[in-house]
Parts: C-alpha cells; structure tokens; sequence
C-alpha cells in the first residue's frame, strides 16, 4: 500500500515495505516478471494544515517530503518500478479520478443529497462513517465528533452490498486474505435477517390523545413477550416533535454530544406509550396489555432500522443496561429459556449461569407466553410471531437491514481531487466535460484558507464562477473536495498504465497485471480502504472498463493474496508514580539490568506501545540504518516477529544478525582459499562439478540434505506461509552447517561451492547489498579457478534462479539419527546425527565407532557447549549403544 509523504520514514513503512520488496525479489529469481511499483497518497488533511502552519502552498510541502522519503527508501536497499511512481495530488493522476468520479454519476452510482453527517470540528470537515471510531472520535485528528446537516456528495456504494459480501467467499478461498479481515469486513458490511414490526403509540399532546406507530427491526421475533420499553433516537420525528413542547427533553438532547461513550442514559416522553402488537393475536396475556415507556435514547442508532429499538432486558446485554440504569429494580422478564432446561424450574435457576442475567443466546418461549408458543424453539416461534402478526393486521414482515450505508465522499476543504460538477441555476448539476479535465485546484497564495467552518474554495471567485457547459448560462463551480480514499480506490488499476494520459488506463494493461497478486499493507485498512477498492474496481467491471475482471472465479476483485503485516511498537518507560512517559535521556543505564529514573533510585514501568513522539519510544529508521547498515536492519526486522503479528522493536538484538552476516562471509572466504589452492592445476574443471550423490560421504550428505531442507522451507514460506522469520532461522541454520563442514575441510569443494551458492541465492530477497558482495567474491575466486583469470564482469545474483529442490532430500535425510547423550544415566540432552558407516562395527560397539560418535557430537551446538563443559578426560568411559543412538559417559 503505498504511504502518505509525512516527510519521514517510520519504522512501520520500513516494515511493510521490507516485507513487499523481499517478495518482489523473490518472485523476480524464479523467473517472474514483477511489478513492484510506489506512489505516494499526497492529499489530505494533515498536507493542508502544515502548509497552513508554515504558510506555503501544500504541493511545496508535499514534493519536498517526496524526496526526503524517496531518499530513505533507497537507503533501505529497496528496488521499485519507479518508472510507474504516481502521486495523487498530480493533476495527471487526479484528472483520471475525476473520469472514474464522472464514470460513477453518468451510473447513478454518485449522487448529492441532505443528511446528518459526522463533523471534525478540529480539521472542520466531514467525515465517512467509518473515519468514525467506537469512542465517536475522528480518526485522524481525535475530536470528539458533532452531528450537523449538510448537502453532501455520495457513492451508491450500497448497490454492491451482497456483491461485496458474498465474494468474501472467493477471498476466503485457500486463505487468500486472513481470516480476520474477512470477518472485519463481514460485520462492518452487516447483514442482519430479522423482522420489522409496527408498535402503536399513543401520546398525549395539547390535551389531545395522537395516535402514532414506529417501526423496530429485530433479529429476535420470539423475545415479543419479553418487551417491556421501547427507545428512540435523537432524531426519531416523535422525539423532535415532543422537543418542541418538552424544554426538558430539548435540553436532553444538547447535552446528549457530551456524554461520554456507551452511556445508557434515557428520557422518557411524557404522555407517550407504546402497545405490544402482540396483545391483538394474545388477547388474554396480561404482560401483553402492560403500557411500554418510550425512551429518547443516545444509544439508539439513527440509521439502525427507523432509528428505534424495542427493549428487552432480559435477553439483550444494551437493553439490559439501560433498563437498569433508568428503572432501577423494576422486574426484568425472561420469556426464553436455555433448549435443555427442565419444566418447572425457576428462571433464577438458569440465569445464574448466564452472563450478567442476560439470557442472550436462542432457547425455548416459557410459559409467559401465548400457550401456542411456549415451549417452542426460538426459530419457530419468530416464525410463528411474524406470520400472526402479518394476518392479524400486517404489523410484522420478514426483513433483513444492513449496516453498510453509502460512501460519503464530501470533503470541505482545500487539498484534495476537486468534484467535477458544475452548478446551475438552469440545469442543475451538470458534468465537467471530459475535455476540460482536470478541474484544478486554484492557487491560494496570498488568500487566507484558515477558515473557521468554510470551505476555502467557495473564496476563489474566479475559479467558482463558470458558464454552464449545458446552457452556457452563469453557474458555480462545485465547491467540495473527493475524500482521498476515492484516490486509493483504484491506484492499483493506474500502475499497469501510469503514463496514459487519456484514459486511466488501458484495458489490455489491466488485464495482463490484474488483479494485484500480493498486497502488503496494515490491519488498519481492513475496512476503509481496501473495503473502497473492491466497490470501486468492481463497478469498473460491471461497466466494462475491466472486462474479464481478472477471470470468471474472481468476480472483478482487485487484489489477490493480502499479507498484513503487524505494528511495529517501541520500548515505553513511564514514570510508575504519575505514569508520565519518560524520554531516553531520563533514564540511567549505568546498571543495564536494572536501570532507574535519573537522580532516583526507582525503576520505570516498562511497556510496548505503538511508536509516537508523545512517548518518546520511536526509532529513526535512517539512523538505525546508519548505524547498524540497511541489511541488517531487514534481516532482523524479519526475524524478530511473524509478519502479522506486533514486532517489539529491540535494537540491541540485532547483534545477532551481525553474527550470522559474519559468519556467511567466513564461509565464502574459506571457500575462495579452496579455490585460491586450485588455481595453479591446468585441469581442475571436473572438480567443481556437483558430484553424483551416491558418491557422497556422510558429510556431505548431512549438508546436502540441510541445503534441500532450507531451499524446500523458505520457498514455501516466501511463496505460500510467509512466514518470512522463519526463512532467516532456517537460513542460519543452513549457515551454521556450512561453516562446520568448510571448518573441518571433509566435504568436497563442489559440494561446498553448491551449498554456498544455493545460501546465498536464498539471502538475496533478505539482504540484496550484503548477498551481493559475498557472490561476487564467491563468483571471482569461481571464476579464476575456472578460466585463470577475474578480470570478467560479474553478473548480478538477481540474474541467477532462485534455488529449487533436486528431490533429493528424502533419501538424504534418512541417513540421519537421533543420538540421545547420558551422564550417568541421566539424559542431558538429544541432538541429530548422521547414521554410522556399516564399515565402523562389526556386529559388536568398536572403538572406531566411539570414536566417530564423539566426532558427531562435537559438530553440533549441543555438542559442542557440553564438550566445552566436560573436558574428554574427566570420563572414565563411555558406552555407545544402539549404533550410536545412545552415548552413556560415566564419571
């Protein structure tokens, strides 16, 4: 996904783009050609606001932040096509929004109309529902967000809810996106089967008795006769025509904004009741007949159903808490009870069981209810309920509501893909002719667009003021800017065909490179953006614009495997007294194991948390760079954490990295003084052949078998798992098996030279700088031994496949055993070895057989750290059993 030019790199973009390019690389070794583009989502608010601060035009600010990040993701050793580099805020990018725009109004897809919107009074403009956290914060600046009526722009994006939500199904498919995601977006998509149901209401106004209903949706059909309030929102008609004779419920509603998240507080409405439908088909149920207060409630939804809830505290964990919040201890009805409960058994009996005593889940109606009922499963009964009330008066209907509502894309501010419309008095909203696009934005230098509440366009009379391309009459500009996630909508579909200037793109390109086959990007755009894309790109497939829509099982989703990568979190030290965060320099280090707060002796608190400045645990990826050099920093980026999973940024563990870089270029240099002792031989060709492998020794196929191991394991993890740290431990493995056999000179140099190239053609993707030097210096000495002579050039490892498995390895690896070693008896530890020669007993244990188990052991890590401990004189002797499966030393 390609990044908002802040001006600097932090290390979550050194993560995800770390993660893109080593796939990249990986794909381009087996012979792939890739696709590996950047860009940069340069519109929005936070452009607006610096220029605002530093009072120069945004694009200033923008190009100069482009360069500094273009910078550092060269110092990253990161290799994209930057001949297909886009940028949002370029005219020549933004005009081809504004065809897709145009594209969606010509449909019906775009469309303006009056609503009550969320509004960011910090960067004073509105937002999407889902730029709305549960808290009811903006999600970029965190103001608490108000409610105000605006004309806004929308996409119809409602129109592809069961498109969108059944093709889930496709991403689903051999975990082509992760399981959470797909959940994610399941639920904000939100589809709910259920009943719509018609309440009367009787209310009492200027002495009159009015006679009104309200329609609820519920899921629950059988908690009916388990009612006992109903609740409406703040903008229900009901509610804002009994404000006008209420002061106290108008004054409700304006403190309403101010209560803090999840308040269950409520207003009853005076001289206003609801009846139970219900009680016209149950006659004589007494519970039926009861009055039901109606609530103005903050914690119903406008555009949940009609924007009311019928409350049943008794099987729903909100209506629950509202209930006890606003009528104390009036009894709470229970009318469903678990599927295996006894007749006769009192309620409390179960409900102690139950969480909260809420009895959520489904069961079965109790007595309470109609005689017909009780008894009854809860999926009968809705039934049941529906079809009696459906008869009766019409009062009920099978229905289903979605959460899903359509894409506001109405921004009031300055920096973003101005609407092609025009306004006229005459015509109405008329399109911008596609010859005259891009509509651009104005230049405001010498204009004040600090603006408090309006829009800074609406000041540019020159640029508001137009003829009517219809009746060439006086018309107005449209005033709003696109949210910029209409801009990150369809990037994907530009990269093919970025430097088409009359279409945005070419429909042969498309479908060559379509749809993207790895995305990389946050969790955090599970729903905004990458929900956007598929409506986006899948409207451009039902138009045509992408006709074969990425094949006949794809149904024109944009993205194929989706890899999320977690945040990247920093050390935290607070102060545990007043929990302030402390800065590096606060704390003394003089004991690394137990430091303190300067000038005390008392120990932060230590914690991991997502990188800010306000806590002052972010790491500079450019001096991290610096330091410790580009490889190492990916390497150990990988290592330290699953992809999807948080990485807890510990720096002083890349020590480890720089052990393992260490030790392959130790390898590659005791290979080249191998091939340094060849050079003076006039026929040395057929000693750097690969050897047949039934004329391996043990040795060799211990490490042969290691090489087909790791090649087997990282290819899966790169292509299928990624489970990209896994790949760096099975490469030092790899390393750590090469440098024992190149150590102990027992393995033939072709064998040697093999395994070290297939080592190195694995760490390429990881660490391209560092794999590069070592197979250069690898390929000289190869080289001279071969020809007498390095003056050649070198091709680059990338030109070189990566490795692949010979099949060997099932007939290598069982020439393997565990070997379990004893101290007197008692087990110490297990390591693997290789299986003894036949010509090493002779059907009973020799000394040559002990011998070349001690060798064995010595050779591994265990091995060698007990051998460091236990110096060979302190045993009396040693008993080796089993062919060497069991070693016994004896003291």
């Amino acid at each position: 996904m390609f990044p908002y030019p802040s001006g600097a790199l932090h290390m979550g973009h050194l993560r995800v783009y770390t993660i893109s390019d080593v796939l990249a690389r990986f794909k381009t070794m087996q012979g792939h050609k890739v696709l590996h583009p950047m860009g940069w989502d340069a519109f929005g608010l936070p452009a607006e606001n610096a220029a605002i601060e530093r009072g120069i035009d945004p694009m200033i600010w923008i190009t100069e932040n482009i360069s500094n990040m273009k910078d550092q993701l060269m110092a990253m050793n990161a290799r994209f096509n930057w001949e297909c580099e886009l940028t949002t805020c370029d005219p020549g990018f933004y005009k081809h929004t504004q065809s897709i725009f145009l594209l969606l109004y010509k449909h019906g897809m775009a469309y303006q109309a009056d609503s009550v919107v969320n509004f960011d009074p910090i960067d004073r403009t509105v937002l999407a529902n889902e730029q709305v956290d549960s808290r009811g914060n903006s999600w970029r600046s965190g103001a608490k967000v108000k409610k105000i009526k605006l004309k806004q722009w929308f996409l119809r994006i409602t129109t592809f809810k069961e498109e969108l939500l059944k093709d889930l199904d496709i991403l689903a498919k051999d975990n082509r996106w992760p399981e959470r995601v797909i959940a994610m977006q399941r639920n904000w998509l939100g589809k709910s089967k259920g009943a719509k149901i018609r309440f009367p209401i009787r209310m009492q106004l200027g002495g009159q008795e009015i006679g009104e209903s309200v329609e609820v949706f519920t899921t629950r059909p059988d908690t009916l006769f388990g009612v006992q309030y109903l609740a409406l929102s703040l903008s229900h008609p009901i509610v804002r025509q009994m404000t006008m004779h209420s002061p106290q419920l108008q004054a409700f509603t304006h403190a309403a904004a101010d209560l803090p998240e999840g308040s269950k507080a409520g207003f009853v409405l005076p001289g206003v009741y609801a009846v139970n439908p219900y009680s016209r088909v149950a006659q004589d149920s007494p519970i039926l007949r009861i009055p039901l207060p109606v609530y103005a409630a903050p914690y119903v939804l406008d555009d949940y159903g009609e924007g009311a809830v019928m409350g049943v505290p008794g099987h729903d964990h909100r209506d629950h808490a509202f209930w006890k919040e606003n009528q104390g201890t009036e009894t709470i009805r229970h009318v469903v009870v678990p599927l295996d409960s006894a007749e006769g058994i009192p309620i409390p009996h179960f409900l102690h069981c139950q969480d909260r005593g809420v009895m959520a889940a489904p069961g079965k109606l109790t007595t309470l209810c109609d005689d017909g009922l009780a008894g009854k499963g809860s999926a009968e009964a809705s039934k049941e309920i529906i079809a009696d009330l459906a008869a009766v008066d019409g009062s009920a209907e099978e229905s289903e509501i979605w959460r899903l509502r359509d894409w506001l894309i109405s921004r009031q501010r300055y920096w973003g893909t101005p609407i092609p419309i025009i306004h006229c008095s005459s015509c109405g909203p008329v399109s911008v002719p596609e010859d005259q696009l891009p509509v651009q934005l104005p230049l405001l230098s010498g204009i004040d667009f600090r603006g408090k509440g309006g829009n800074p366009l609406e000041s540019v009379d020159e640029w508001v003021n137009v003829l009517c391309p219809q009746c060439h009459g006086p018309a107005k500009r449209e005033t709003d800017t696109m949210d910029t996630f209409v801009d990150s909508s369809w990037y994907h579909m530009r990269y093919p065909d970025a430097r088409n200037e009359d279409r945005p793109f070419d429909i042969g390109a498309i479908d060559e490179k379509l749809p993207v086959d790895i995305y990389v990007g946050g969790l955090e755009h599970a729903i905004l953006h990458l929900l956007y894309a598929r409506f986006v790109t899948k409207f451009l497939y039902r138009i045509g614009q992408w006709p074969s829509g990425g094949g006949l099982e794809n149904h024109g989703e944009p993205f194929g495997k989706l890899v999320t990568q977690g945040m990247v979190h920093g050390k935290t030290h607070t102060d545990p007294q007043n929990g302030r965060f402390l800065k590096p320099e606060e704390i003394d280090y003089a004991n690394s194991e137990k430091p303190v707060i300067q000038g005390t002796d008392v120990s932060p608190s230590v914690s991991w948390e997502k990188m800010s400045k306000s806590k002052h645990n972010g790491v500079n990826p450019t001096q991290c760079i610096d330091k410790h050099g580009a490889d190492a920093v990916r390497a150990h980026m990988l290592f330290q954490a699953p992809v999807s999973e948080v990485l807890e940024w510990e720096e002083d563990r890349i020590v480890g990295i720089h052990r393992w870089f260490g030790r392959v270029w130790e390898v590659t240099e005791k290979v080249q003084e191998q091939f340094n002792s060849l050079l003076g031989l006039s026929d040395n060709s057929h000693m750097l052949r690969l050897p047949r492998i039934s004329t391996f020794n043990e040795r060799e196929k211990l490490v042969w078998a290691s090489v087909q191991h790791t090649t087997e394991r990282t290819t899966t993890a790169l292509s299928d798992t990624h489970t990209l740290n896994t790949v760096i431990s099975d490469l030092i493995k790899l390393t750590n098996t090469l440098y024992a056999a190149v150590s102990r000179n027992e393995v033939r140099l072709a064998i040697v030279l093999n395994a070290t190239s297939a080592l190195l053609r694995m760490l390429a993707p990881i660490a391209p700088a560092f794999a590069e030097e070592c197979w250069e210096r690898l390929s000289c000495a190869s080289k001279a031994a071969r020809t007498s002579s390095s003056n050649d050039s070198i091709p680059t490892i990338f030109t070189e496949p990566f490795p692949t498995s010979d099949g060997s390895l099932q007939g290598l690896t069982c020439q393997t055993q565990h070997c379990s070693v004893q101290e007197n008896g008692k087990l110490r530890f297990v390591v693997e070895i290789a299986q003894p020669p036949a010509s090493l007993f002779d059907g009973k244990t020799s000394a040559a057989l002990h011998e070349w188990v001690i060798e064995q052991l010595k050779d591994t890590e265990k091995g060698k750290i007990w051998f460091s401990r236990n110096p060979q004189r302190q045993w009396k002797r040693v008993v080796v059993v089993r062919n060497g499966s069991t070693v016994n030393f004896v003291r």
